[in-house]
C-alpha cells in the first residue's frame, strides 16, 4: 500500500506560516504532529533547544519519531546523554543515523582523519560526508521535520519562520517552533520542567557538535564561536540547515562519492566470487 504523503506548496505554507508565527511553540508542534503524523520527526543533536522541542512533542505524542546523526566523532558525553534522554522518554522512536563507511574511508584515504583543520572546504566536506548526507537519506522518507533553530543564534538563521518549505531537502516542511525564542527562554523552560541537559553545558560549552570541532567559549564570545574556532570569515554552519557552496568543496564531494562508489562495486564483485 502506497504511503499517503502530505505536501504543501509555497503559497499554502506561506499562509500557514503567517497564522502560526505568533503562536506558542507547543501550538506549532501540535499542528505539525496532527498534520503529518508519522511523516514528521524531531531531528536533534540533543542540544538545549532540541531537548525543549522533544519534551514539548512528547507531551503531545509520547512515541514521537526522533532522528539523530552519529558522525563517528561525537564526544563521549553525547553518547551518554542520549541514554539519559531515552530513559526519560522511553516511548520515543529513536533512529540513529550513521555516515556511509565507504564514503568516510574514501575521504580519509584522499586526505587524512582530521582534514577539517586544513581548510574550510575540507571541513565542509567532512561535515557533508559525516552529517549532511546521512540526514539527507532520512529526510527523503519524511514530509516534515522539527528543528531547534532560533533566529538569534546566528546571522544565517535570522529570517527563519516557524513553518516553512525546505527547498534544500525536496520541498518538505521545516518546523522551527522556537524560532522567536531567546536563549534565556530556552533555559527557563529547561529549569522550570527539570529537563536533563547535555553535561558539556556545565563545562562552558554553548554549541555542541563533534568532539574535535567543539570547545568551550571564552568570556564575551558569541555562543557559536565554540564551533570551528580556527576558521576566519567562514560560515558557522555544517550545511544541514543552509546550503553552502564553494567550488573546491563541491569538487571534493564528487571525487569522494565517485571513489566510494568504485570501492562499493569492487566489494560487491569480490563478495560475489566468494
Amino acid at each position: 500500500m502506497a504511503v499517503q504523503r502530505v505536501v504543501f506548496d509555497d503559497l499554502e505554507i506561506g499562509e500557514i506560516g503567517i497564522q502560526l508565527d505568533d503562536k506558542e511553540p507547543d501550538e506549532v508542534i501540535g499542528w505539525a504532529l496532527e498534520t503529518f503524523g508519522d511523516r514528521i520527526a524531531v531531528v536533534t543533536a540533543f542540544q538545549a533547544e532540541g531537548c525543549v522541542v522533544l519534551d514539548m512533542a512528547c507531551r503531545i505524542r509520547p512515541d514521537v519519531r526522533v532522528i539523530t546523526v552519529d558522525s563517528g566523532r561525537l564526544p563521549q558525553e553525547t553518547y551518554s546523554f542520549i541514554d539519559t534522554v531515552k530513559a526519560k522518554y522511553p516511548e520515543i522512536r529513536l533512529e540513529v543515523l550513521f555516515p556511509d563507511y565507504r564514503e568516510v574511508e574514501s575521504m580519509v584515504r584522499r586526505h587524512r582523519m582530521d582534514l577539517f583543520y586544513d581548510s574550510v572546504p575540507l571541513r565542509l566536506l567532512c561535515c557533508h560526508i559525516r552529517k549532511v548526507r546521512p540526514l539527507l537519506r532520512a529526510l527523503q522518507q519524511l514530509d516534515a521535520w522539527f528543528t531547534g533553530l532560533r533566529r538569534e543564534q546566528w546571522a544565517s538563521r535570522a529570517n527563519i519562520k516557524k513553518v516553512e518549505l525546505d527547498h534544500d531537502h525536496g520541498g518538505i516542511v521545516k518546523v522551527n517552533p522556537l524560532a522567536d525564542w531567546t536563549k534565556e527562554e530556552v533555559w527557563d523552560y529547561i529549569r522550570a520542567n527539570a529537563l536533563p541537559y547535555h553535561p558539556l553545558y556545565d563545562k562552558g560549552y554553548t554549541s555542541i557538535g563533534c568532539a574535535p570541532c567543539t570547545r568551550p567559549i571564552r568570556p564575551g564570545e558569541d555562543d557559536r564561536m565554540g564551533r570551528w574556532w580556527w576558521e576566519t570569515n567562514a560560515p558557522k554552519e555544517c550545511g544541514i540547515h543552509c546550503p553552502i557552496e564553494t567550488g573546491g568543496f563541491e569538487h571534493e564531494v564528487e571525487a569522494i562519492l565517485g571513489s566510494a562508489h568504485h570501492h562499493s562495486m569492487v566489494e560487491a564483485k569480490t563478495n560475489g566470487r566468494e
